[in-house]
């Protein structure tokens, strides 16, 4: 199976309402990135969603322009997410499916309630020779052995076949700087023909967070933070580049940082 990557794989669970974008000050040959993210209701269960202190799935967004890669932002290598202080996951008891599964066989394989959410899309530009043109994918994520993050596997079709297999990790754990749990995920440069432009990265949705019941009790795998600050959620995440698409990579960073209102009791 040939790893490849085309769009953003970095997202997690149980942030507040987010909607932000931020082109980094003094620095004239950056993308900007607009950054949306919703805690949802979990389907099928009750008093769930933006709640202080209820499970929560979130849908996450993200849309990147830029010209500074021959009339296209620079192809994306990372991605950092950073969850409010007080958002929990309980990773426990949840079916896993390892990047392994995913690169050897893929989605089919993986076991039955390790899905981390519904399929979402991304958009993105791939090359051919000097043309450029787009490229749709479907993105399904899957709950990463250990507890440790989250796996992501991104089929394009059209208009060439691409196949990725994307890992994230959570880091500071007990959090740290202001936020909570952070989601590290790198992403390698990709060539769909050898010598053309890298791939780039232009639109993603895609929602993650699920429950389980056990004993009749429901266990929902992220949870928002059960008290809200004065002033709001601080939520963040860092979209890192390949500056000009070098390889070795040159990483320029773009971060998008916002406050999100407190939800009604």
């Amino acid at each position: 199976m040939r790893r490849a990557s085309a769009v953003l794989a970095a997202l997690a669970l149980a942030a507040p309402a987010a909607i932000g974008a931020l082109l980094a000050p003094g620095a004239a040959a950056l993308p900007t990135v607009h950054f949306k993210a919703v805690p949802l209701p979990v389907p099928g269960y009750t008093h769930t969603g933006f709640i202080l202190g209820a499970g929560a799935v979130l849908q996450a967004e993200y849309t990147i322009s830029g010209t500074e890669y021959g009339g296209f932002p620079p192809p994306l290598i990372g991605v950092h997410f950073y969850l409010p202080s007080g958002a929990t996951l309980h990773p426990a008891g949840f079916p896993t499916c390892a990047a392994a599964t995913l690169e050897q066989t893929g989605p089919r394989a993986c076991p039955k309630g390790s899905a981390a959410g519904p399929p979402g899309h991304a958009r993105g530009v791939v090359a051919f020779g000097n043309e450029r043109v787009e490229e749709g994918a479907s993105i399904e994520s899957f709950y990463a052995p250990g507890g440790g993050g989250l796996e992501f596997f991104t089929d394009g079709i059209s208009p060439t076949s691409i196949e990725v297999v994307s890992s994230g990790h959570y880091v500071h754990l007990d959090g740290a700087g202001g936020y909570g749990l952070e989601l590290v995920t790198e992403i390698p440069l990709i060539a769909t023909v050898p010598g053309a432009p890298y791939a780039v990265v232009e639109s993603i949705k895609v929602t993650a967070g699920s429950a389980r019941t056990e004993h009749g009790r429901a266990i929902f795998y992220g949870t928002v933070p059960k008290r809200c600050p004065r002033g709001g959620f601080p939520v963040k995440t860092e979209a890192i580049f390949d500056e000009g698409g070098a390889n070795p990579p040159v990483p320029e960073t773009v971060t998008v940082a916002y406050r999100a209102p407190c939800p009604r009791r």
